[in-house]
């Protein structure tokens, strides 16, 4: 259970971070609301999952993969170019997390 609970907040943060873009500086509504709740949601659902994971490791899979899943959204749904330092970088984020994992 808390594995999905982190699952969720990062879920709810890759949305919130995604529609970031969208505000447009925070002049549109509907997506500044949707940041703000995705983030408050994430939150919430990272703090309960904090009650079973260990904090660096739940704090590193939460940041790890919401970097490379809004990596990869900007990518593909703003067309934001990812060259080979850009997916060096992800790869590396996601080597450490595994890492931080391993016990």
């Amino acid at each position: 259970m808390p594995y999905l609970l982190l699952a969720l907040a990062i879920a709810s943060e890759v949305c919130a971070t995604s529609c970031l873009k969208l505000t447009d500086g925070y002049t549109r509504l509907w997506p500044t609301v949707a940041v703000a709740v995705g983030y408050v949601l994430s939150f919430l659902l990272l703090g309960r999952a904090l009650t079973r994971i260990p904090v660096s490791v739940a704090y590193a899979v939460w940041s790890g993969a919401g970097t490379a899943a809004v990596a990869a959204i900007g990518a593909v749904a703003f067309g934001e170019p990812l060259g080979i330092p850009q997916w060096s970088g992800i790869a590396l984020v996601i080597a450490g997390v595994v890492l931080l994992n391993l016990h």
